[in-house]
């Protein structure tokens, strides 16, 4: 996935699912005007394209890419049928598409009452948390239309985490220098959505193991959605040729 790489657009028919590696994808909703803001980012914790296996098929967001990366590609027909068994996969979409809807409503929650400076380390560490480097390659006017602020107002946060020492700025280039500091200025936003994603996880590694000790060959799925649903397809592929 290339960055700014546009995945689909509204109203489109959704092809195909994608599964981010290292790749990290912002769905975003943008306004008649053409101003845009960010409602979800997506990583190597999900899915894009929960409208296929939630009956919807296409979406009014758009989704764009955020930090380029590798991506599992799943064919639409091949994640409905997948879900459709009733089986692990299922249980896992299901807990990430509630995860999804928490952080939907957290980050339009924090556009309305947090600062810049909050949103903006808000959105630093959910970044961070997605890949290794402590540095991210974005512009201020891409961070910009991601926050839904005006440029000018993402270059006074970042001045400002620059000045205390939190991070340092180059163009196009973001460099984190202490973590800590980013998580002392983000509001609670940030924590209210990383611990929802971990109960879920964790949810459905207690339901992992209580399949595997009732001896379901399903639950030799990885926990990992990307290589989850590989698996699915390759096992339908197997089917297939059987």
């Amino acid at each position: 996935m290339r960055l700014g790489e546009t995945l689909y657009r509204p109203g489109e028919q959704l092809l195909y699912a994608h599964f981010p590696t290292t790749a990290i994808v912002s769905m975003l909703y943008v306004m008649e005007s053409g101003e845009s803001a960010e409602i979800a980012s997506v990583g190597n914790e999900g899915v894009l394209g929960i409208s296929l296996f939630m009956g919807g098929n296409t979406t009014p967001s758009s989704a764009v890419v955020q930090t380029a990366g590798l991506s599992y590609r799943l064919k639409a027909k091949v994640l409905q049928e997948e879900f459709n068994r009733r089986g692990n996969t299922q249980h896992l979409l299901l807990r990430y598409t509630q995860a999804l809807a928490v952080q939907i409503g957290q980050t339009a929650s924090c556009y309305r009452h947090h600062s810049v400076e909050q949103q903006l380390c808000r959105w630093l560490l959910s970044t961070l948390d997605r890949q290794p480097s402590c540095e991210v390659v974005m512009t201020q006017e891409l961070v910009a239309g991601i926050l839904g602020v005006r440029r000018e107002s993402v270059t006074a946060a970042a001045g400002k985490l620059q000045r205390a020492g939190v991070l340092r700025y180059r163009r196009g280039h973001i460099t984190v220098i202490e973590r800590v500091g980013l998580e002392k200025v983000a509001c609670e936003c940030y924590t209210v959505v990383k611990q929802e994603y971990s109960r879920l996880r964790a949810d459905a590694l207690r339901r992992r193991r209580r399949l595997a000790a009732e001896g379901n060959r399903e639950i030799l799925y990885p926990m990992d959605m990307g290589e989850n649903l590989a698996a699915a397809r390759q096992q339908s592929h197997s089917g297939n040729a059987g």
